[in-house]
């Protein structure tokens, strides 16, 4: 029952409550108005016995004669007319006990179990008997006494008393019903201002926009006491998300601002530390050699956090056509001399798009040093490039250990690495991928080839006007190793 009223709306709910309450109030005016009334008609009906008896034992109503037989005698016409009137039987009786007179279809009351002298209720009737004295006309003797019994079928009695409790009952039931689709029609009136505010906070879960207000109906009760604290909520919602997100746009602006800083005075310690650990021996020489290869770490770093300023403050550099394929082709020749032992194949078809060459190259690039990082000596990747209808496809896969089962739904998040990276990267590379995926409208999954391994896709809009595109190598695919 409890679950029951649980999944029923609050609607529904007000107007039961309200409809119970309602029965039982007419239940308990119902009992007392039935009782009383069904007393009343029972009181009726014997008070009029009463007043019929009374009539019926003056000594103009039951005349006594006696017969040529000598025997004493009541007229049954007269009996039976009084009788007739209310539908009653009328017995006289010797008080020895004998049948002195009886209207047609009388019943015998003492064999139903009443005794002549007393009154009762028995067999369908209700029997008042008195003892009188009957005067005699004609005779010596002074009176006949006698015992009178009166009698009348209650089931017509019983019968009203049923039809008022029929009315009653049905009474009850109709003032439950009505009460019922008040409550509902009313409840949905009270309720209109809440299912107002529950769809306009429902349109706002939607759009996620909370710069909107709820309706505040115009009224000093606890639903426009809500509507307003939900309103004042929302608009301190907004204020916190105007905060926050200015306190992020001035953190990306910063991150920009030092990582473009940053690139100049990287460039010139570059410069400086390569001519010196061309010109120092030993372990002056080695020393510039490590600094060397931190600050080119960093010059990395810089670049890649840059990247993903740019990114996350919607800054788009110059688009131009450009051949995907032939991007790759530049990657491959790229990265390798720094290849290891792992083999590289490539598989590339022309494939044009509307995207930044560096940026592009940059997330071919660290897909396959990706590859490279993450997988032993030996391993083979193979990067593809194809164009299914209006997609352009970056396929870039190995059959190295794949990509732990604790990291697949992280491995695009920042600063997320690997327990096999071999490389000392800092974990912004596939971060990367997705964010210049993006900013070219398309974006990068992870697949688990049947084989195993690593299967990460690209997908992006493919240019629908290839003319301005350099064509890309005649060669469909080529190996690439190094023993090294």
């Amino acid at each position: 029952m409890r679950s029951l009223l649980h999944a029923m709306t609050l609607r529904w709910r007000l107007a039961l409550l309200s409809g119970g309450l309602t029965f039982l109030v007419l239940c308990v005016f119902a009992i007392v108005i039935g009782q009383t009334t069904a007393s009343r008609i029972r009181s009726d009906f014997r008070n009029e016995m009463s007043q019929a008896v009374d009539n019926l034992l003056s000594r103009k109503q039951l005349p006594v004669y006696y017969n040529s037989d000598n025997k004493a005698t009541i007229p049954k016409s007269t009996l039976g007319t009084y009788a007739a009137s209310n539908q009653a039987v009328i017995r006289v009786l010797y008080q020895s006990g004998g049948e002195l007179a009886t209207t047609d279809g009388a019943p015998n009351f003492d064999r139903l179990g009443l005794k002549p002298n007393r009154s009762g209720q028995v067999g369908g009737y209700r029997v008042l008997t008195r003892a009188v004295t009957l005067g005699i006309n004609g005779s010596n003797v002074v009176g006949l006494p006698v015992y009178v019994q009166y009698a009348r079928k209650t089931a017509p009695t019983e019968a009203s008393v049923h039809q008022v409790r029929l009315l009653l009952l049905f009474g009850v039931l109709f003032g439950t019903g009505l009460a019922l689709g008040a409550a509902l029609m009313l409840s949905r009136r009270a309720l209109a201002p809440i299912t107002r505010l529950t769809a306009t906070a429902r349109d706002i879960a939607k759009t996620g926009d909370p710069n909107r207000s709820v309706p505040i109906p115009d009224t000093e009760d606890e639903v426009a006491e809500l509507a307003r604290t939900l309103d004042e909520m929302l608009q301190a919602l907004e204020t916190s998300r105007e905060e926050r997100e200015a306190v992020l746009a001035r953190q990306r602006q910063f991150v920009a601002d030092a990582s473009h800083e940053l690139r100049t005075p990287l460039t010139a310690v570059l410069a400086n530390l390569e001519l010196l650990a061309e010109v120092l021996d030993g372990e002056r020489g080695e020393a510039a050699r490590a600094a060397l290869r931190s600050t080119q770490r960093m010059r990395r770093l810089v670049a890649d956090l840059l990247l993903l300023a740019r990114a996350d403050a919607k800054r788009e550099v110059p688009h131009a056509p450009t051949d995907l394929a032939q991007v790759l082709v530049d990657v491959a020749a790229e990265v390798g001399p720094v290849a290891g032992a792992h083999e590289l194949s490539l598989d590339v078809r022309p494939a044009p798009v509307d995207g930044a060459r560096d940026e592009l190259h940059r997330m071919a690039l660290n897909l396959i040093q990706n590859a490279f990082q993450h997988t032993p000596d030996g391993t083979h990747v193979h990067a593809s490039v194809t164009t299914v209808g209006d997609r352009v496809r970056l396929v870039v896969e190995d059959d190295g250990p794949g990509v732990p089962e604790a990291l697949r739904d992280e491995v695009f998040d920042r600063f997320v690495r690997g327990e096999g990276d071999r490389g000392g990267s800092v974990g912004l590379g596939l971060s990367i991928v997705r964010a210049v995926a993006r900013s070219h409208g398309g974006d990068v999954v992870l697949e688990e080839p049947s084989n195993g391994g690593a299967r990460f896709v690209v997908t992006l809009p493919a240019e629908k006007d290839d003319a301005a595109v350099s064509p890309a190598p005649d060669a469909p695919s080529y190996a690439m190793t190094n023993d090294s």
